[in-house]
């Protein structure tokens, strides 16, 4: 019986080569033409490694996670995503309505749910904690992403432009507020004030994070 060619490379090998693109250029630049010139293959064969670019994109993310070492509790588990997301800029962006279903992707949701097992609420708002946390984090690490880019000007305009309208009297709960003394606004801090809220009754989960 005749056997068909071995395949030249692995699924893996694919997934990998596309989370190098990401990586180096963004989510945009990764495109089964682009892929396809990497890994030394026709467009039309990577067809029978990932059925889409969805499903290409699902592996990346579940690749990736696999690099973190998810701890039981929950802000650990989002200071482990933010610095998985620092080392791979396009996650965030990959991460809104995303079929996570892999087994690492499956780990995180694991430990999440572990850590709020003692909460007593039920598995449906669990999860809605956990999807709620995620989404913080993606959003502070873009956020960090856009200052790093941006001049540093940007910020003290930004600072002159709102002192000046707080300053009219048009916006007193705007003005009250910034007069306040300021908390820590450190991502362990903003995390923990999240994760406390999103729990509601009860003993807080986290422990205060007190400024340095």
């Amino acid at each position: 019986m005749t056997r068909g060619r071995p395949p030249a490379f692995t699924r893996q090998q694919v997934v990998d080569a596309a989370i190098a693109i990401a990586d180096g250029e963004g989510l945009g630049a990764v495109t089964f033409r682009r892929l396809a010139g990497e890994v030394g293959a026709g467009v039309m064969s990577l067809y029978t490694y990932v059925s889409d670019k969805e499903r290409l994109i699902d592996l990346m993310v579940d690749t990736v996670s696999s690099e973190a070492n998810w701890p039981v509790d929950l802000l650990g588990l989002a200071s482990a995503q933010r610095d998985l997301m620092h080392r791979h800029p396009w996650l965030p962006s990959a991460l809104p309505n995303r079929r996570l279903t892999g087994t690492h992707m499956l780990t995180y949701l694991e430990q999440g749910l572990a850590a709020l097992a003692t909460t007593g609420l039920t598995g449906p708002a669990k999860l809605e904690i956990i999807a709620l946390l995620t989404g913080f984090v993606a959003n502070y690490v873009t956020n960090e992403h856009t200052q790093a880019g941006a001049a540093a000007v940007t910020a003290a305009e930004q600072v002159q432009l709102i002192t000046a309208a707080v300053a009219t009297g048009a916006f007193p709960h705007l003005g009250a507020a910034l007069s306040e003394p300021g908390e820590s606004s450190s991502f362990e801090a903003l995390a923990t004030r999240l994760i406390n809220g999103l729990i509601g009754a009860g003993e807080p989960m986290v422990e205060r994070v007190e400024p340095n």
